[in-house]
C-alpha cells in the first residue's frame, strides 16, 4: 500500500489520502528522495525494489505503433523510478530534508469520518521564481513614480522659497521703520534662519 501511495505521489505530485496513510507514506517518499540524491545505479535498483516498480520490458510493435514509441510512452507515464531520479530529485537538490508536506483538510471522509489530507512535494523553485518577478515590477513602477513626482516638487521647492522670501523681505522692509535698529536686527536674524 505504501509503495502504491508513493508511486502515485511521484506520478501526480499530489495525492489525497487519510492523515494516517499520508504520515506513513511521507517516510517512504523522503527515503526515496535520499536514494535519488545519491543517484548511482545501485540506488536506482534499491528504489525500484522498494517501490515495486515494474521493470522495463520488450515492447513489440502493436496496432501500427512502434515499440520505441510504446517504450517512450511507458517511460514518461509509468516509470516512477525514472521520474523520481530525473524530475523530482533535481528540484529538491537544495533541500536538506522535509521534502513533502501534509495539508490537512477540514472535511472528513463520509463513510468512516477519517481525517483527510493532501500529501505534496515541497519544491523550492516554484514559489521563489514567482515572488521576485512580482516584487521587481512594483519596485520599478514605484521608483519611476518617485522620480517623476520628485522632479516637479524639487523645482517647486526651489522656486517657492525664493518667491516666499522675496515678498517677506518686501513686506518686512515696508513694515519696519528705518529708525528702529532693534527691529532691523530681528528681521536680519529671521532672514538668516530661513536661509539655513
Amino acid at each position: 500500500m505504501l509503495a502504491n501511495l508513493v508511486c502515485s505521489l511521484i506520478k501526480n505530485k499530489t495525492i489525497k489520502t487519510t492523515v494516517a496513510k499520508a504520515k506513513a507514506a511521507r517516510v517512504v517518499a523522503e527515503k526515496m528522495v535520499t536514494l535519488g540524491k545519491k543517484g548511482t545505479l545501485h540506488h536506482r535498483r534499491l528504489a525500484a525494489a522498494r517501490l515495486r516498480a515494474p521493470q522495463r520490458k520488450f515492447f513489440p510493435k502493436t496496432k501500427g505503433v512502434s515499440g520505441k514509441e510504446l517504450r517512450a510512452s511507458w517511460r514518461e507515464n509509468h516509470d516512477v523510478v525514472h521520474k523520481l531520479f530525473s524530475d523530482i530529485v533535481p528540484r529538491l537538490e537544495n533541500r536538506q530534508g522535509g521534502y513533502t508536506r501534509i495539508v490537512k483538510l477540514a472535511v472528513a471522509r463520509k463513510g468512516d469520518a477519517a481525517e483527510m489530507a493532501y500529501l505534496t512535494w515541497v519544491f523550492d523553485d516554484a514559489a521563489p521564481a514567482a515572488t521576485p518577478a512580482k516584487a521587481e515590477k512594483p519596485a520599478e513602477t514605484e521608483s519611476k513614480a518617485y522620480t517623476t513626482a520628485e522632479e516637479p516638487k524639487a523645482e517647486d521647492e526651489e522656486t517657492a522659497p525664493a518667491e516666499a522670501e522675496a515678498p517677506a523681505d518686501t513686506e518686512a522692509a515696508a513694515e519696519t521703520p528705518a529708525d528702529d535698529p532693534a527691529e532691523e536686527a530681528s528681521g536680519d536674524a529671521e532672514d538668516s534662519k530661513e536661509e539655513k
